[in-house]
């Protein structure tokens, strides 16, 4: 039997060390995609409370403005749904992917619960997303509050 030169045994295991670390390379990076997909749902769904406390704040302070629908004093940034849509300027969560609903009570009148609900479309990225279908997560936050102040028209 003839023996090889010395440095062919730290050649081989040179060898097995580069297959391990592409074996387990494939695994970490799957890991680490799905955990940056939590986070950014996580992201995302604190987002859109924000966005439903923030919604339901101005609400209760002008519960006459829900969306823009045609009165000049809720055009624009005067209105429920732009304040919630617009609640996260980062760009991170997509105002087009919102939908913002405002329930108010049959009588409007100071003290009065008024509540906003923030419905999202959070679309995932990472390997996992062909598990749920359309690979799109759906995020609901509700916040209600009292009425503050009925404004004079």
């Amino acid at each position: 039997m003839k023996r090889l030169p010395g440095n062919h045994h730290r050649h081989t295991q040179q060898g097995q060390s580069m297959v391990e670390m592409a074996l387990m390379m494939v695994i970490l990076l799957t890991i680490l995609s799905a955990v940056l997909d939590l986070g950014r749902g996580f992201f995302s769904f604190i987002a859109i409370q924000n966005a439903a406390g923030e919604g339901a704040l101005y609400a209760a302070l002008n519960p006459y403005c829900p969306n823009d629908n045609g009165n000049p004093q809720c055009a624009g940034a005067n209105n429920v749904e732009f304040r919630a849509k617009h609640e996260s300027p980062s760009g991170l969560v997509d105002a087009s992917r919102m939908t913002v609903s405002v329930t108010q009570p049959p009588v409007v009148a100071e003290g009065k619960p008024i509540t906003v609900t923030v419905l999202y479309r959070f679309t995932m990225l990472g390997p996992f997303s062909p598990l749920v279908p359309g690979g799109q997560l759906f995020f609901q936050a509700r916040a209600v509050q009292n009425i503050l102040d009925i404004p004079t028209h």
